[in-house]
């Protein structure tokens, strides 16, 4: 994935070249169909039931929200986890769509 090819905001770019350098190329998948600038639809390749909606829009400067997404929808987690640092999603992700 060339992260800076993509057409999404900074912040968004700057927490997929993170992802990158810590679990390698080709281990996530970007839905294309998130047509949002500000917002990512991310997933692991060995698990697409699991995903992870990230989103800049309507956070503090430099901060994320994201929506936790399961296999069965009843169980998603959606609005609750907002302006969260680079650091804190990052520990998000590595626990939803890593253990």
């Amino acid at each position: 994935m060339n992260v800076w090819a993509i057409d999404k905001d900074i912040p968004l770019k700057l927490l997929l070249l993170e992802l990158v350098h810590r679990y390698g190329e080709n281990t996530l998948a970007l839905n294309n169909q998130e047509q949002h600038f500000q917002a990512i639809d991310l997933c692991t390749l060995n698990d697409p039931s699991l995903s992870a909606y990230i989103y800049t829009f309507g956070q503090a400067p430099g901060r994320y929200g994201i929506d936790l997404k399961y296999p069965i929808s009843m169980n998603n987690i959606v609005g609750e986890n907002e302006n969260l640092t680079l650091d804190q999603i990052i520990e998000t992700l590595s626990i939803h769509l890593f253990s």
